[in-house]
């Protein structure tokens, strides 16, 4: 089976200038775990994944440092307000990881599988000619072992 037939066809896009605070709402409001950052071109540059909002160190909006205080205690307004406006700040550019591991249409699932194990990594972006045109998550690869739902790509 090849990446194309098992790749997820809509990718979720946003450019570096995109704020943290509008690239987390895209990723609540669809339920994703990941969005592609891509230039004026559509040439990937990029992935935020929900772990770098946690991972990229402790002057992000959205650290993990700050979950004790916010489910122990009450957080200050001030200490809200400080996050809040890092997040409309700080772009994707900021943080997006720029390595980013990626298949191509046609790399054999068995292939995706092993880069996702031998990076640690949830997701895959399939490219075409440098731009994003699919992506495949653990999620998908795990409804294709088990055989549970459809298969979300489209094979010609």
């Amino acid at each position: 089976m090849k990446a194309r037939e098992l790749m997820t066809p809509s990718v979720v896009t946003v450019r570096q200038e995109t704020s943290l605070a509008e690239v987390a709402q895209i990723m609540l409001d669809l339920r994703i775990g990941c969005v592609l950052v891509v230039d004026q071109r559509d040439l990937l540059r990029g992935i935020i994944t929900e772990t770098d909002f946690a991972a990229k160190g402790c002057g992000l909006p959205f650290s993990i440092q700050f979950v004790p205080q916010a489910i122990g205690q009450l957080m200050p307004r001030e200490a809200v307000e400080r996050i809040q406006e890092a997040a409309r700040t700080t772009t994707a550019g900021e943080i997006m990881t720029t390595e980013v591991v990626t298949a191509t249409e046609e790399t054999p699932v068995g292939e995706v599988a092993a880069k996702m194990n031998r990076h640690d990594i949830k997701h895959i972006p399939i490219i075409r000619d440098g731009s994003p045109v699919g992506i495949i998550s653990r999620h998908d690869l795990m409804r294709m072992l088990i055989g549970v739902g459809p298969l979300l790509g489209r094979s010609s």
